[in-house]
């Protein structure tokens, strides 16, 4: 079975897809949302890849160099061995920024013998929507398209050029290397300096995960997701990916194909809220500076998603011409759920505002902003709150009254009351607390279903959702309160199905839900400790773990019989649930994990290079 057996590296600017036969399958530049360099991924035939032909006798296996996102693979056969480094260069200069280009470097190391192989480098730009042509230059190889937009991309070698453009055999007796660039280099590229970037970003990456959070139990897990969220942050401007994947199908064969390389708010605030947790108060600065610049006007309208760089016009259209994963048509670019009304991204977002004020009190430089976006963000629950919307699911069809969007509008009243409380604004608390108790009896009266015993999907609704699973996460119920118990317990008993969760299982705009959804087993996982049911949550939680691919990535939706990976990869969402979950067992709340060597150090926020 074909698995999204991936790893992926990338440098907070873009990232590649790199198989367990150390294969390139995606690769966009210069950015996460750039056009395709290789994307063999939706089209093994038209997209492109970059791999090496090795004896059909040749052992491959993968790993990261650990606690980086640095990936190696080996090939072994019983001539000779040979390592394939993957890394995308990202290390602070001593100018104090970062250095993170648009390349991509393969560095080579002969193991034993002399290691025998054939380079297949095939670039197909732009999404393979037009011809790509090939020519030599003195020091590098150049692709670019012959029509239509213009695109181009450098390979830099220390191998022999017409060897690589040929696929012809390559016998190595020392260390290789090659680096890809979406720009020409101006200085001379050589294995020295190749080397030095790599030290440079190893070190760079030992450094962040050393300041990640340790646990007893499933540190491992927590560093690898840790990097994974890290890395989906986009360096520019502290926007943060859903995933680094387009198309990828939540079900083979069916339509639930996204493009995810964008800021979703509610995804985002929730990876921020992690990298409170962890350790990494500086992309939650970094992300409010994105809200800061995106919400300049004390009125204007939230989006559920904008652009990496704040894009607000995210027009989707679909790429005909490829074939998709392994057949899944439609190739989405662009995404048109920006369009829709989701109520709830009012709460995730004043709870990253309200963290940020636990943190730092008032003495963020952005204070004085972020108070006057807290207020217009309550202002617009004040309007919207008792409006239908699309949920957190982004249903297509018309709205409706989803208890979580509800509950996520009182985390925006509370979460306001409480910062009006930090800074002494008497009058907006007790306003915030007036709202927050409106609409608390609102969900009381009309969520909870009598004959089902739990809080349902939507008010009037008969339908389970796991989204309710974070009505404790959030404040709104305690873990101890009778009806939290029932709901969760209504919750497994309605969406667990062949030990994986449903999100929900009622019809939506495209039929039945037919996978299940990753996170949703992290949550129920994280409510099981909350209830006391430790055991439970633990053989869960190891069983989840172990559906992950060979290094540990998790995508964004499982398959309920074959276990499979789907959806789009790695999938920040899935991963910060992962580390909760860790956390939870751990018989921590993420409170608890305080910051107090971040702030006393003086550290800044990560600057752009």
């Amino acid at each position: 079975m074909q698995n999204l057996d991936y790893g992926v590296i990338g440098n907070c600017k873009s990232a590649a897809l790199i198989s367990k036969y150390g294969n390139i399958e995606w690769l966009c530049l210069p950015d996460f949302n750039s056009s395709s360099v290789f994307g063999s991924l939706l089209d093994k035939e038209k997209g492109g890849c970059f791999h090496f032909i090795v004896s059909e006798k040749a052992k491959v296996s993968q790993k990261y160099i650990e606690q980086t996102n640095i990936l190696v693979t080996n090939f072994k056969t019983t001539d000779f061995e040979f390592e394939v480094v993957d890394f995308m260069p990202r290390y602070r200069t001593d100018e104090g920024f970062y250095y993170a280009p648009p390349d991509l470097i393969r560095y080579i190391i002969p193991i034993k013998g002399k290691p025998r192989f054939k380079v297949v480098y095939n670039p197909q730009l732009n999404y393979a929507l037009n011809k790509t042509v090939v020519s030599m230059h003195e020091g590098y190889i150049k692709h670019h398209t012959a029509s239509g937009k213009y695109e181009s991309v450098y390979l830099y070698t220390d191998l022999d050029q017409q060897a690589v453009i040929d696929s012809s055999e390559i016998e190595i007796e020392r260390s290789a290397f090659f680096l890809l660039s979406y720009n020409q280099k101006i200085r001379e590229q050589n294995f020295e300096r190749i080397y030095l970037k790599f030290e440079r970003t190893k070190v760079y990456w030992l450094n962040w995960a050393d300041r990640t959070i340790q646990l007893k139990e499933y540190d491992e897990e927590v560093t690898r997701s840790a990097l994974v969220l890290k890395m989906l942050s986009f360096q520019p401007t502290g926007a943060i990916l859903a995933a680094v994947t387009t198309s990828l199908p939540e079900s083979i064969g069916e339509e639930r194909n996204w493009d995810y390389r964008f800021c979703w708010i509610r995804d985002a605030a929730m990876m921020i809220r992690m990298f409170y947790a962890i350790g990494h108060p500086e992309e939650a600065l970094r992300f409010l500076n994105f809200i800061i610049d995106i919400i300049p006007a004390k009125d204007e309208k939230i989006q559920i998603m904008y652009g990496i760089r704040g894009e607000k016009m995210l027009t989707e259209k679909i790429l005909d011409h490829l074939d998709g994963y392994k057949g899944s048509k439609p190739v989405r670019i662009g995404n048109a759920a920006y369009k829709q009304k989701q109520h709830d991204i009012y709460g995730v977002l004043m709870d990253v505002i309200y963290q940020n004020f636990m943190v730092f009190k008032v003495t963020n430089e952005n204070s004085e902003e972020l108070w006057t976006i807290a207020r217009s963000i309550v202002r617009s629950v004040q309007r919207n709150w008792k409006n239908p919307d699309r949920g957190i699911w982004e249903i297509r069809t018309d709205g409706r009254h989803f208890t979580f969007s509800k509950v996520l509008c009182w985390v925006a009243a509370d979460r306001g009351m409480k910062i009006a409380e930090i800074l002494g604004k008497k009058n907006h608390y007790e306003e915030y607390r007036e709202l927050r108790a409106q609409i608390a009896d609102d969900i009381y009266e009309k969520a909870w279903n009598d004959k089902l015993q739990a809080y349902t999907q939507y008010y009037g609704s008969e339908d389970m959702d796991a989204s309710l699973l974070l009505m404790e996460t959030y404040g709104f119920i305690d873990a101890h309160d009778k009806r939290f118990r029932l709901t969760v317990n209504a919750i497994k008993r309605e969406l667990l199905n062949n030990g994986l969760m449903y999100r929900y299982k009622n019809k939506d705009d495209f039929g039945e839900p037919s996978s299940s959804f990753t996170i949703c087993n992290f949550w129920l996982v994280t409510s099981l400790v909350r209830l006391g049911e430790k055991e439970e949550a633990k053989a869960f939680f190891d069983k989840l773990l172990s559906y992950s691919n060979h290094v540990g990535l998790f995508s964004e939706d499982l398959d309920f019989n074959s276990r499979e990976l789907l959806g789009n990869f790695p999938q920040g969402y899935s991963h910060l649930a992962l580390i909760e979950s860790a956390i939870a067992l751990s018989e921590k709340k993420t409170s608890d994990f305080k910051l107090k060597q971040f702030i006393e150090s003086g550290d800044e926020p990560d600057k752009d290079a």
